[in-house]
């Protein structure tokens, strides 16, 4: 689970190169998803993750984010895992070994994190139109991106979306042959959400180990 969701965390936190306008069609699109979520305060989205390894192995997961844009706030939970940002502080929250993992929160304008997560795409990656897919019976439009800076350890990132103009899934092609999709299953915004999702207590992971690496 620390592998996947660390994955997750180090696509995020890439570092970002000048935004490349090669595909006027994509770019239309892209921005229209960008004003939908731009507009959006707070965020709560239910998603599934899938991740399919070189050697044909599964393994999937669901979780929750909450997302307070303003102050710079999230969580995630996962079955196994928890992610917590107060906007200062971070912990990761690793159930099955009994650990925090406590450091300073990411909110710089050269990185992108879970605040970011609907809008990683609007910097750092080339892109171009696909045809659109079906699944079931919503028809999805696709871009497909790929990373300025080659260093990354994916090469290629495929984005769905919907007719409301929002993210339906994103699938992440590693270097290594392995496949990371996200589908978002719901999506709420703009709702209250409480304080107490965005802090850490203490109390409530008690026997857990606190590894301080600020």
């Amino acid at each position: 689970m620390k592998t996947h969701i660390g994955i997750w965390i180090f696509i995020l936190c890439s570092s970002l190169a000048s935004f490349a306008q090669n595909d006027p069609a994509a770019q239309q699109l892209l921005d229209q998803v960008s004003k939908k979520y731009d507009a959006y305060q707070t965020l709560q989205s239910d998603f599934n993750f899938s991740a399919k390894q070189p050697n044909g192995e599964m393994y999937t997961d669901q979780g929750t984010l909450f997302l307070n844009k303003k102050q710079s706030q999230y969580r995630i939970q996962l079955k196994n895992q928890e992610l917590i940002s107060d906007g200062k502080t971070t912990y990761s929250i690793l159930k099955d070994d009994k650990e925090v993992q406590i450091a300073d929160a990411d909110n710089g304008s050269s990185s992108i994190g879970p605040n970011n997560l609907f809008t990683f795409y609007k910097s750092g990656f080339k892109y171009v139109s696909s045809d659109d897919e079906r699944v079931g019976g919503e028809l999805l439009r696709v871009v497909e991106l790929s990373p300025l800076d080659t260093k990354n350890n994916y090469f290629k990132i495929k984005l769905r979306v919907n007719k409301n103009r929002h993210i339906h899934d994103v699938l992440i092609f590693d270097k290594s042959g392995a496949r990371y999709t996200y589908t978002i299953k719901t999506l709420y915004v703009n709702n209250s959400i409480s304080p107490s999702n965005f802090s850490f207590n203490k109390a409530n992971y008690p026997n857990y180990e606190l590894v301080d690496l600020r």
